[in-house]
């Protein structure tokens, strides 16, 4: 049997996917030459590099919204970046783009995440305030452009320049002069773009599942939403009589329903645009990837009502604040004893200085790790 090798897989590329997704071969590029693989495209590579680094490892004891020891069936930044991946391939694939490419921004959009989720990541943006805020997507590009360490001669993962700019233009507001690299005057590919709107698909209906998993929510809650009564016109009305199989059911017809008006909507642009191709795409006024009015503003409404229910309940709120005071008591510790960094860590302050090792040590720790080190250094019963 003879093997599927590089050319093939390029030939398939370019006569399955649609005029307007990215193709592996047409690619910009990485930062440092590489010879091509035998039997794998570029964008495969750069999917499986993210897969193998430690800050993809690492995801698994970050945050999403309930701290690691609080459950073992709550998501975790791990579980939340396989959920995005998983739906991302879904629509890349329905829409003949790169799923490739997809899969690989997807994989990486949140390595940059700091331990406890959003709160770890609202403190650290504090603490670096008056020097340019700490945002997790630019900490994502640092951490496969820099901070990994799997190849020589060059630091980091030396990816793609497609996928480097799904994950920085992930970011809602992109330093133009910092990131001139990435042609902040276009739009990102249609693949970066579905990244977007995947993973604010996945992180709102699994914190609805989270939240009523929890107890904090409720089954009428839920069903009281106007995503879930957009869902029942399209969908099923008869759910199951056990609260957990009807919370899934419900939670598996929102998502059927974002992900199709994503595609309808998204397709009906480009044709109504008039787009032909891949730069038609990048050169376009605006981004095409998007839902429908009803369902955008339906999807608005469930964020609001996670941020009242959940994400401010006291619970959730308690742990933010034991949190926030984990990483400012790290934060300040190591800014005024780096002697207490690991010898790494302390190599790199006369390159990189303290103020960025120290935000780099900080942000790539998870929950317990940070917890631990806490412990270690503000407990005088605990050893070092």
């Amino acid at each position: 049997m003879k093997r599927i090798d590089l050319k093939y897989l390029e030939s398939a590329e370019d006569a399955t996917l649609s005029p307007y997704a990215a193709r592996s071969f047409l690619s910009r590029g990485r930062k440092f030459t590489e010879e091509p693989h035998q039997y794998r495209t570029e964008f495969q590579r750069d999917r499986e590099r993210i897969i193998h680094s430690r800050a993809f490892r690492r995801l698994e004891y970050k945050t999403q919204v309930f701290i690691n020891h609080e459950g073992d069936h709550y998501r975790t930044r791990l579980t939340h970046t396989i959920e995005v991946a998983q739906i991302s391939r879904t629509i890349a694939r329905a829409m003949r783009l790169n799923e490739d490419l997809a899969e690989s921004i997807a994989l990486a959009h949140d390595l940059g995440h700091t331990p406890f989720g959003h709160a770890g990541e609202r403190q650290l943006d504090v603490l670096l305030k008056d020097h340019g805020g700490f945002e997790h997507n630019r900490q994502s590009l640092r951490i496969v452009d820099v901070l990994e360490r799997s190849y020589e001669p060059f630091e980091g993962l030396n990816l793609t320049w497609e996928t480097r700019e799904g994950i920085i233009k992930h970011s809602p507001d992109l330093d133009k002069n910092k990131y001139a690299e990435f042609s902040p005057g276009e739009q990102p590919s249609l693949e970066a773009q579905i990244i977007d709107l995947a993973d604010e698909i996945a992180y709102n209906n699994h914190d609805l599942d989270d939240g009523f998993s929890s107890g904090i929510l409720s089954l009428d809650e839920l069903m009281s939403l106007g995503i879930w009564q957009l869902a029942r016109k399209r969908f099923s009305d008869q759910l199951p009589a056990e609260p957990k199989l009807a919370v899934r059911m419900i939670i598996r017809n929102i998502i059927n329903l974002l992900v199709s008006d994503l595609i309808d909507v998204t397709l009906n642009r480009i044709d109504e645009m008039g787009l032909a191709d891949y730069m038609d795409i990048r050169k376009a006024d605006t981004a095409m990837a998007g839902f429908s009015s009803d369902v955008r503003s339906a999807t608005d409404e469930t964020k609001r009502f996670l941020k009242k229910r959940l994400y401010q309940h006291y619970r959730v709120t308690r742990m933010s604040i034991k949190a926030e005071k984990v990483i400012r008591d790290l934060f300040t510790i190591y800014m005024e004893h780096p002697d207490t960094l690991p010898d790494d860590y302390q190599k790199r302050i006369a390159s990189d200085g303290v103020l960025l090792t120290v935000t780099d040590y900080i942000a790539g720790m998870t929950d317990r790790f940070a917890l631990e080190e806490h412990q270690k250094l503000t407990d005088p019963t605990i050893g070092v």
